[in-house]
Protein backbone atom coordinates (compact mmCIF):
# COMPACT_ATOMS: atom_id res chain seq x y z
CA UNK A 1 0.00 0.00 0.00
CA UNK A 2 0.92 3.30 -0.53
CA UNK A 3 0.77 6.92 1.24
CA UNK A 4 -0.47 10.17 -0.17
CA UNK A 5 2.88 11.04 -0.79
CA UNK A 6 3.11 7.90 -3.02
CA UNK A 7 6.17 6.11 -0.46
CA UNK A 8 5.64 2.54 -0.12
CA UNK A 9 4.40 2.02 3.70
CA UNK A 10 3.96 -1.56 5.71
CA UNK A 11 1.42 -3.91 4.02
CA UNK A 12 -0.05 -4.70 7.14
CA UNK A 13 1.04 -5.35 11.11
CA UNK A 14 0.90 -8.34 13.34
CA UNK A 15 2.79 -10.55 16.18
CA UNK A 16 5.85 -11.94 14.16
CA UNK A 17 5.61 -15.41 14.90
CA UNK A 18 6.84 -18.42 12.97
CA UNK A 19 3.38 -18.97 11.42
CA UNK A 20 2.92 -15.75 10.73
CA UNK A 21 6.21 -15.21 9.12
CA UNK A 22 5.95 -18.60 7.18
CA UNK A 23 2.33 -16.82 5.86
CA UNK A 24 3.92 -13.98 4.36
CA UNK A 25 3.67 -14.28 0.60
CA UNK A 26 5.95 -12.34 -1.48
CA UNK A 27 4.36 -9.93 -4.14
CA UNK A 28 5.09 -7.68 -7.02
CA UNK A 29 7.42 -5.20 -4.86
CA UNK A 30 9.02 -5.54 -1.42
CA UNK A 31 7.51 -4.86 1.66
CA UNK A 32 7.38 -4.67 4.98
CA UNK A 33 5.30 -6.41 7.63
CA UNK A 34 5.49 -4.65 11.10
CA UNK A 35 5.82 -6.38 14.52
CA UNK A 36 2.45 -5.52 16.82
CA UNK A 37 4.23 -5.76 19.75
CA UNK A 38 7.52 -4.16 19.73
CA UNK A 39 7.69 -1.02 17.78
CA UNK A 40 10.51 -0.86 15.04
CA UNK A 41 10.73 -4.52 14.58
CA UNK A 42 9.54 -6.03 11.15
CA UNK A 43 10.30 -8.27 8.45
CA UNK A 44 11.29 -6.93 5.05
CA UNK A 45 9.54 -9.51 2.11
CA UNK A 46 11.52 -9.29 -0.95
CA UNK A 47 9.71 -10.27 -4.64
CA UNK A 48 12.26 -13.39 -4.40
CA UNK A 49 10.61 -14.29 -1.54
CA UNK A 50 13.55 -14.02 0.39
CA UNK A 51 12.50 -12.50 4.45
CA UNK A 52 14.85 -10.34 6.80
CA UNK A 53 14.35 -9.07 9.96
CA UNK A 54 14.78 -5.33 10.72
CA UNK A 55 14.80 -3.02 12.98
CA UNK A 56 13.90 1.05 13.18
CA UNK A 57 15.08 2.91 15.62
CA UNK A 58 15.71 7.27 16.27
CA UNK A 59 18.35 7.97 17.55
CA UNK A 60 19.41 10.96 19.94
CA UNK A 61 16.45 11.73 22.43
CA UNK A 62 14.27 9.13 20.03
CA UNK A 63 12.41 12.52 19.10
CA UNK A 64 10.66 13.07 15.76
CA UNK A 65 13.45 15.00 14.70
CA UNK A 66 15.83 12.59 15.88
CA UNK A 67 16.93 11.00 12.29
CA UNK A 68 15.50 7.47 11.47
CA UNK A 69 17.98 4.93 11.05
CA UNK A 70 17.54 1.14 9.77
CA UNK A 71 19.61 -1.91 10.58
CA UNK A 72 18.89 -5.48 9.20
CA UNK A 73 18.92 -8.11 12.16
CA UNK A 74 19.09 -11.15 9.26
CA UNK A 75 17.40 -13.59 6.91
CA UNK A 76 14.73 -15.59 8.22
CA UNK A 77 15.77 -19.19 8.29
CA UNK A 78 18.63 -18.54 9.82
CA UNK A 79 17.44 -16.60 12.48
CA UNK A 80 14.33 -17.24 14.17
CA UNK A 81 11.74 -15.14 15.41
CA UNK A 82 12.31 -15.10 18.25
CA UNK A 83 15.80 -14.95 18.41
CA UNK A 84 15.11 -11.93 16.69
CA UNK A 85 13.28 -10.30 18.56
CA UNK A 86 15.86 -10.73 21.32
CA UNK A 87 18.29 -9.16 19.29
CA UNK A 88 16.06 -6.36 18.75
CA UNK A 89 15.13 -5.50 22.38
CA UNK A 90 19.34 -5.81 22.74
CA UNK A 91 19.68 -3.29 20.10
CA UNK A 92 17.17 -1.02 21.45
CA UNK A 93 18.93 -1.28 24.95
CA UNK A 94 21.56 -0.08 22.89
CA UNK A 95 19.75 2.59 21.64
CA UNK A 96 18.84 3.58 25.14
CA UNK A 97 21.75 3.99 26.17
CA UNK A 98 23.65 6.18 23.88
CA UNK A 99 24.85 3.76 21.24
CA UNK A 100 24.24 3.39 17.48
CA UNK A 101 24.13 0.50 16.19
CA UNK A 102 24.16 1.16 13.02
CA UNK A 103 27.20 3.42 13.15
CA UNK A 104 29.06 0.71 15.35
CA UNK A 105 28.50 -2.00 12.08
CA UNK A 106 29.67 0.45 10.09
CA UNK A 107 32.80 0.66 11.77
CA UNK A 108 33.04 -2.92 12.39
CA UNK A 109 33.21 -3.49 9.07
CA UNK A 110 36.52 -4.28 8.85
CA UNK A 111 36.27 -6.24 11.65
CA UNK A 112 35.68 -10.00 10.84
CA UNK A 113 33.03 -11.66 12.50
CA UNK A 114 33.08 -14.58 14.52
CA UNK A 115 32.54 -16.84 11.65
CA UNK A 116 34.75 -15.25 9.88
CA UNK A 117 37.26 -15.72 12.94
CA UNK A 118 36.73 -19.08 13.45
CA UNK A 119 37.11 -20.38 9.69
CA UNK A 120 40.47 -18.63 10.23
CA UNK A 121 41.51 -20.60 12.82
CA UNK A 122 40.13 -23.56 11.39
CA UNK A 123 42.61 -23.22 8.24
CA UNK A 124 45.45 -22.49 10.54
CA UNK A 125 45.78 -25.65 11.30
CA UNK A 126 44.36 -28.00 9.32
CA UNK A 127 45.82 -31.31 10.92
CA UNK A 128 43.60 -31.88 13.50
CA UNK A 129 41.45 -34.89 14.31
CA UNK A 130 38.13 -35.47 12.97
CA UNK A 131 36.44 -36.04 16.35
CA UNK A 132 38.06 -32.62 17.37
CA UNK A 133 36.91 -30.77 14.59
CA UNK A 134 33.29 -31.88 14.56
CA UNK A 135 33.44 -31.60 18.46
CA UNK A 136 34.47 -27.51 17.80
CA UNK A 137 31.72 -27.45 14.64
CA UNK A 138 29.18 -28.79 16.74
CA UNK A 139 30.24 -26.72 20.03
CA UNK A 140 29.89 -23.38 18.24
CA UNK A 141 26.40 -24.12 16.12
CA UNK A 142 24.79 -25.56 19.65
CA UNK A 143 25.75 -22.45 21.72
CA UNK A 144 27.15 -19.42 19.71
CA UNK A 145 25.38 -19.07 16.32
CA UNK A 146 23.45 -16.30 17.17
CA UNK A 147 27.20 -15.16 17.75
CA UNK A 148 28.10 -15.93 14.23
CA UNK A 149 27.54 -12.48 12.38
CA UNK A 150 28.59 -10.41 15.19
CA UNK A 151 31.95 -8.67 14.31
CA UNK A 152 34.43 -9.72 17.53
CA UNK A 153 34.67 -6.46 18.95
CA UNK A 154 30.19 -6.72 19.96
CA UNK A 155 31.11 -9.90 22.22
CA UNK A 156 31.31 -8.21 25.62
CA UNK A 157 32.02 -9.87 28.58
CA UNK A 158 28.95 -9.51 30.37
CA UNK A 159 28.25 -11.68 27.66
CA UNK A 160 30.90 -14.60 27.74
CA UNK A 161 29.99 -14.64 31.61
CA UNK A 162 26.32 -15.44 30.70
CA UNK A 163 26.92 -17.53 27.76
CA UNK A 164 28.79 -19.71 30.04
CA UNK A 165 26.30 -19.93 32.95
CA UNK A 166 23.52 -20.94 30.23
CA UNK A 167 25.50 -23.57 28.49
CA UNK A 168 26.44 -25.19 31.70
CA UNK A 169 23.11 -25.45 32.84
CA UNK A 170 21.86 -26.53 29.32
CA UNK A 171 24.95 -28.40 28.06
CA UNK A 172 26.92 -29.51 31.12
CA UNK A 173 30.44 -28.12 32.50
CA UNK A 174 32.29 -30.29 29.75
CA UNK A 175 30.27 -28.75 26.98
CA UNK A 176 31.31 -25.20 28.51
CA UNK A 177 34.34 -25.11 29.57
CA UNK A 178 35.16 -26.64 25.99
CA UNK A 179 33.18 -23.84 24.18
CA UNK A 180 34.91 -21.34 26.11
CA UNK A 181 38.50 -22.47 25.22
CA UNK A 182 37.61 -22.48 21.71
CA UNK A 183 35.94 -18.88 22.21
CA UNK A 184 39.13 -17.67 23.84
CA UNK A 185 41.26 -19.42 21.28
CA UNK A 186 39.68 -18.10 18.08
CA UNK A 187 40.20 -14.48 19.44
CA UNK A 188 43.70 -14.99 19.86
CA UNK A 189 45.19 -14.08 16.92
CA UNK A 190 42.42 -11.42 15.17
CA UNK A 191 43.63 -9.55 19.06
CA UNK A 192 47.12 -9.23 17.58
CA UNK A 193 45.74 -8.23 13.64
CA UNK A 194 42.96 -5.70 14.96
CA UNK A 195 44.44 -2.88 17.38
CA UNK A 196 42.14 -1.97 20.31
CA UNK A 197 40.47 -5.26 19.99
CA UNK A 198 40.19 -7.63 23.78
CA UNK A 199 39.81 -11.06 23.93
CA UNK A 200 36.50 -11.00 26.08
CA UNK A 201 37.05 -14.53 27.66
CA UNK A 202 40.43 -12.87 29.00
CA UNK A 203 38.50 -10.03 30.42
CA UNK A 204 35.66 -12.57 31.60
CA UNK A 205 38.78 -14.77 33.57
CA UNK A 206 40.51 -11.75 34.88
CA UNK A 207 37.15 -10.69 36.25
CA UNK A 208 37.00 -13.41 38.39
CA UNK A 209 35.28 -15.99 35.89
CA UNK A 210 36.32 -19.38 36.04
CA UNK A 211 36.38 -22.52 34.23
CA UNK A 212 34.65 -25.62 36.04
CA UNK A 213 37.18 -27.89 37.52
CA UNK A 214 37.54 -31.17 35.05
CA UNK A 215 35.61 -34.42 36.86
CA UNK A 216 37.76 -37.37 35.74
CA UNK A 217 36.15 -40.27 35.18
CA UNK A 218 36.72 -42.36 38.44
CA UNK A 219 39.04 -45.53 37.52
CA UNK A 220 38.44 -49.14 38.48
CA UNK A 221 41.26 -51.55 39.34
CA UNK A 222 42.10 -53.56 36.06
CA UNK A 223 41.35 -56.63 37.91
CA UNK A 224 37.62 -55.60 38.27
CA UNK A 225 37.20 -54.48 34.84
CA UNK A 226 39.74 -55.99 32.33
CA UNK A 227 37.92 -60.12 32.61
CA UNK A 228 34.34 -58.39 32.14
CA UNK A 229 36.05 -56.08 29.25
CA UNK A 230 37.34 -59.75 27.82
CA UNK A 231 34.13 -61.01 28.57
CA UNK A 232 32.01 -58.34 26.69
CA UNK A 233 34.72 -58.04 23.72
CA UNK A 234 34.57 -62.24 23.19
CA UNK A 235 30.52 -62.29 23.57
CA UNK A 236 29.81 -59.49 20.49
CA UNK A 237 29.98 -60.51 17.29
CA UNK A 238 31.96 -58.93 15.39
CA UNK A 239 34.42 -59.06 12.61
CA UNK A 240 38.02 -60.15 14.19
CA UNK A 241 39.64 -57.12 13.08
CA UNK A 242 37.49 -54.75 15.71
CA UNK A 243 38.50 -57.23 18.51
CA UNK A 244 42.41 -56.64 17.09
CA UNK A 245 41.74 -52.92 17.55
CA UNK A 246 41.14 -53.62 20.75
CA UNK A 247 43.85 -55.85 22.11
CA UNK A 248 46.52 -53.14 20.32
CA UNK A 249 44.67 -50.85 22.70
CA UNK A 250 45.17 -53.20 25.31
CA UNK A 251 48.25 -54.06 25.46
CA UNK A 252 49.87 -50.78 24.02
CA UNK A 253 48.21 -48.23 26.04
CA UNK A 254 48.11 -46.36 22.55
CA UNK A 255 45.09 -43.92 21.49
CA UNK A 256 42.39 -44.83 19.04
CA UNK A 257 43.25 -42.61 16.68
CA UNK A 258 46.94 -44.02 16.49
CA UNK A 259 45.89 -47.45 16.19
CA UNK A 260 43.56 -47.12 13.47
CA UNK A 261 45.98 -45.35 11.11
CA UNK A 262 48.72 -47.46 11.42
CA UNK A 263 50.43 -48.30 8.22
CA UNK A 264 52.48 -51.28 8.02
CA UNK A 265 55.25 -48.98 6.97
CA UNK A 266 55.36 -47.92 10.85
CA UNK A 267 56.27 -51.30 11.30
CA UNK A 268 59.44 -53.06 11.59
CA UNK A 269 59.21 -56.84 12.83
CA UNK A 270 63.06 -57.71 12.08
CA UNK A 271 63.79 -55.04 15.22
CA UNK A 272 60.03 -55.39 16.62
CA UNK A 273 59.69 -51.86 16.68
CA UNK A 274 56.71 -50.06 16.07
CA UNK A 275 56.78 -46.09 15.32
CA UNK A 276 53.83 -43.69 15.26
CA UNK A 277 55.03 -39.68 13.73
CA UNK A 278 51.82 -38.05 14.38
CA UNK A 279 50.79 -38.56 18.22
CA UNK A 280 48.31 -36.48 19.68
CA UNK A 281 51.26 -34.83 21.80
CA UNK A 282 53.18 -33.97 18.94
CA UNK A 283 56.29 -36.01 20.46
CA UNK A 284 56.82 -39.36 17.84
CA UNK A 285 56.18 -42.70 19.21
CA UNK A 286 58.24 -45.76 18.97
CA UNK A 287 57.62 -48.61 20.69
CA UNK A 288 58.79 -52.34 21.48
CA UNK A 289 56.27 -55.31 19.49
CA UNK A 290 55.54 -57.21 22.54
CA UNK A 291 54.86 -61.29 22.14
CA UNK A 292 50.86 -60.14 22.46
CA UNK A 293 51.58 -57.49 19.94
CA UNK A 294 52.97 -59.31 17.54
CA UNK A 295 50.87 -62.19 17.43
CA UNK A 296 47.55 -59.55 16.69
CA UNK A 297 49.90 -57.50 13.99
CA UNK A 298 50.79 -61.41 12.23
CA UNK A 299 46.83 -61.74 12.47
CA UNK A 300 46.34 -58.81 10.31
CA UNK A 301 48.84 -59.67 8.05
CA UNK A 302 48.06 -62.69 7.38
CA UNK A 303 44.50 -61.56 5.76
CA UNK A 304 46.19 -58.47 4.08
CA UNK A 305 45.99 -60.42 0.54
CA UNK A 306 42.02 -60.32 1.12
CA UNK A 307 41.43 -56.92 1.26
CA UNK A 308 41.19 -54.77 -1.87
CA UNK A 309 45.08 -53.26 -2.74
CA UNK A 310 44.46 -49.56 -2.73
CA UNK A 311 43.97 -50.16 0.67
CA UNK A 312 46.52 -52.68 1.65
CA UNK A 313 48.98 -49.97 3.58
CA UNK A 314 46.65 -49.77 6.63
CA UNK A 315 46.84 -52.69 9.28
CA UNK A 316 43.07 -52.11 9.85
CA UNK A 317 41.93 -51.42 6.40
CA UNK A 318 38.41 -50.96 5.14
CA UNK A 319 37.72 -50.13 1.97
CA UNK A 320 34.21 -48.82 2.66
CA UNK A 321 35.74 -45.66 4.41
CA UNK A 322 36.58 -42.54 2.78
CA UNK A 323 39.95 -42.53 4.87
CA UNK A 324 40.92 -46.02 3.39
CA UNK A 325 41.18 -47.61 7.07
CA UNK A 326 38.13 -48.43 9.90
CA UNK A 327 36.41 -45.68 11.98
CA UNK A 328 33.28 -46.63 13.05
CA UNK A 329 34.41 -48.29 16.60
CA UNK A 330 32.49 -46.36 19.18
CA UNK A 331 29.09 -48.53 18.27
CA UNK A 332 30.64 -51.34 20.24
CA UNK A 333 30.82 -49.67 23.72
CA UNK A 334 27.64 -50.20 24.09
CA UNK A 335 27.34 -53.56 24.16
CA UNK A 336 30.55 -54.70 25.68
CA UNK A 337 29.68 -52.69 28.58
CA UNK A 338 25.85 -54.56 28.55
CA UNK A 339 27.58 -58.07 28.37
CA UNK A 340 30.69 -57.03 31.03
CA UNK A 341 28.51 -55.65 33.34
CA UNK A 342 30.33 -52.59 33.55
CA UNK A 343 31.13 -49.16 31.26
CA UNK A 344 33.73 -49.44 28.75
CA UNK A 345 35.37 -46.68 26.73
CA UNK A 346 38.41 -46.99 24.22
CA UNK A 347 40.33 -44.98 26.35
CA UNK A 348 39.39 -46.99 29.63
CA UNK A 349 42.24 -49.36 28.20
CA UNK A 350 44.88 -46.96 28.15
CA UNK A 351 44.12 -46.12 32.03
CA UNK A 352 44.03 -49.46 32.22
CA UNK A 353 47.58 -49.73 30.78
CA UNK A 354 49.05 -47.03 33.30
CA UNK A 355 47.24 -48.35 36.06
CA UNK A 356 48.92 -51.56 35.56
CA UNK A 357 52.26 -50.15 34.73
CA UNK A 358 52.58 -47.91 37.67
CA UNK A 359 50.60 -49.47 40.36
CA UNK A 360 50.64 -53.14 39.93
CA UNK A 361 54.31 -53.54 38.57
CA UNK A 362 55.63 -50.59 40.27
CA UNK A 363 57.48 -49.35 37.03
CA UNK A 364 58.97 -45.48 37.71
CA UNK A 365 56.22 -42.83 36.45
CA UNK A 366 59.01 -41.27 33.83
CA UNK A 367 59.18 -45.10 32.04
CA UNK A 368 55.49 -45.57 32.26
CA UNK A 369 54.78 -41.97 30.72
CA UNK A 370 57.42 -42.59 27.56
CA UNK A 371 55.68 -45.79 27.19
CA UNK A 372 52.02 -44.20 26.63
CA UNK A 373 53.82 -40.67 25.03
CA UNK A 374 52.56 -38.81 27.47
CA UNK A 375 55.75 -36.94 28.81
CA UNK A 376 55.01 -33.18 29.83
CA UNK A 377 57.76 -30.91 28.71
CA UNK A 378 57.17 -28.41 31.13
CA UNK A 379 58.12 -30.71 33.76
CA UNK A 380 61.79 -31.03 34.20
CA UNK A 381 61.08 -34.83 36.17
CA UNK A 382 58.37 -36.14 33.70
CA UNK A 383 60.78 -34.62 30.86
CA UNK A 384 63.46 -37.70 32.01
CA UNK A 385 60.68 -39.87 29.86
CA UNK A 386 62.63 -38.50 26.58
CA UNK A 387 65.89 -40.69 27.80
CA UNK A 388 64.15 -44.16 27.51
CA UNK A 389 65.20 -45.90 24.51
CA UNK A 390 63.34 -48.62 22.77
CA UNK A 391 65.20 -51.37 24.20
CA UNK A 392 64.85 -49.95 27.64
CA UNK A 393 61.17 -50.09 27.27
CA UNK A 394 61.37 -53.67 25.93
CA UNK A 395 61.33 -55.36 28.94
CA UNK A 396 58.89 -53.60 30.96
CA UNK A 397 56.47 -53.10 28.18
CA UNK A 398 56.66 -57.21 27.82
CA UNK A 399 55.75 -57.10 31.84
CA UNK A 400 53.03 -55.05 31.33
CA UNK A 401 51.74 -57.24 28.61
CA UNK A 402 52.19 -60.69 30.46
CA UNK A 403 49.82 -58.82 33.66
CA UNK A 404 47.26 -57.90 31.72
CA UNK A 405 47.19 -61.21 30.68
CA UNK A 406 46.55 -62.93 33.59
CA UNK A 407 43.87 -60.09 35.12
CA UNK A 408 42.06 -60.56 31.83
CA UNK A 409 42.08 -64.55 32.43
CA UNK A 410 40.80 -64.07 36.14
CA UNK A 411 37.54 -65.17 37.02
CA UNK A 412 34.81 -62.73 36.39
CA UNK A 413 34.25 -60.74 39.49
CA UNK A 414 30.44 -61.78 41.16
CA UNK A 415 29.94 -58.85 43.15
CA UNK A 416 28.07 -55.96 41.81
CA UNK A 417 28.50 -53.81 38.56
CA UNK A 418 31.57 -51.66 38.40
CA UNK A 419 31.47 -48.19 36.94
Amino acid sequence: MKNRTGKRTAKLRLTLSKRAVDALAASEKSYIAWDSKLTGFGVRVQPSGIKSFILNYRTGDGGRKAPNKRIVIGRYGRIAPEKARRVALELLGRVAAGSDPADDRSEARGMPTLAEAFGDYMKVNPNRTRKTIVTYRHNLQNCLSDWLARPLNAVTRREVEERFNRITEKHGWATANQTLSLLRSVYRRPCVDHEGLRNPVELWLVGGGRFHRQRRRRISAPADVLPRWRAGIDAINFAPVFRDIFLVGLYTGMRLGEIITLRWEQLDFQQGILRVEETKTGNPLELPITRQLAAVLERRRSERDNVPQHVRMWVFPSSASASGHLVDVHRFYRNISRVGGTRFWFHGLRNSFITVAERELMLPRSLTKRLVNHARPVDVTEGYAADWTVEQLREPAQRVADRIDRLMDMPTPVHGEVR
